[in-house]
């Protein structure tokens, strides 16, 4: 059973603002996406790695993260599609997979998952239909119509959804190709599951494991990248 991290980076970041996708603005002077990448590429459980980019960028991605850094877990860069499910479907139907083998879907800009959390969701993917990392929702959340609060949904029952989110290729694969075949787009990898009577366990992720989206982002980003490199 091979363990294989898919990682989506063909977002075109236009919240950031920048003149250069997302994915390589640097953080402390490296790429966004190579500090994920060797994050994976340290994970001594993780096999092989599959990043997904735009097609133009495949090459500017391979010389100046993968090589650049070393990540030898690389097997292929794969061509991103019009949105992020897209691309993941893309990468699922290039890699060499089992059935069983289990694959973690992991956001490019997402540097900081702890790796014991990355391996927690491997186990856990092993045993349930899938896993999903998420944390506590700390803010009261409003539903909203129209400018107007019309709803409060009870906080205890809402988490905010991060990644990896980790599943077996086949309950994966079988979800992306329907979702293809119905036209539906979902918000996430697990969404795709859970219209088909399946549900992702949660696995406690950490408030750290932020999406680098917005400038705000990149602020908290440096911060992070800080506080973790002084304490060693």
């Amino acid at each position: 059973m091979k363990r294989i991290a898919l990682v989506p980076a063909a977002g075109m970041g236009r919240r950031m603002g920048a003149s250069i996708n997302k994915q390589y603005l640097l953080l402390a002077g490296k790429p966004i996406l190579a500090h994920t990448l060797e994050l994976l590429q340290r994970a001594e459980f993780i096999d092989e790695i599959y990043p997904v980019v735009p097609a133009e960028e495949i090459d500017y991605c391979r010389s100046n993260v993968v090589e650049k850094y070393g990540i030898d877990k690389v097997r292929q860069i794969v061509a991103g599609g019009a949105e992020r499910q897209n691309s993941v479907l893309n990468a699922l139907r290039a890699m060499q997979a089992a059935a069983d083998d289990i694959i973690l879907i992991h956001d490019g800009v997402r540097p900081f998952v702890p790796l014991a959390a990355l391996q927690r969701s491997v186990e856990i993917a092993c045993e349930y239909d899938g896993a999903l990392l998420a944390v506590p929702a700390k803010d009261t959340i409003k539903v909203v119509r129209d400018a107007f609060a019309v709803a409060t949904p009870p906080r205890e029952t809402l988490w905010l959804a991060q990644t990896p989110q980790t599943f077996r290729y086949s309950v994966i694969r079988v979800a992306h190709e329907l979702a293809e075949a119905e036209g539906f787009i979902g918000t996430d990898d697990a969404s795709l599951l859970e219209r088909l009577g399946k549900k992702a366990h949660v696995v406690i992720g950490d408030y750290r494991n932020i999406k680098i989206t917005t400038p705000e982002d990149l602020i908290l980003a440096e911060a992070f990248y800080k506080a973790v490199n002084s304490a060693i």
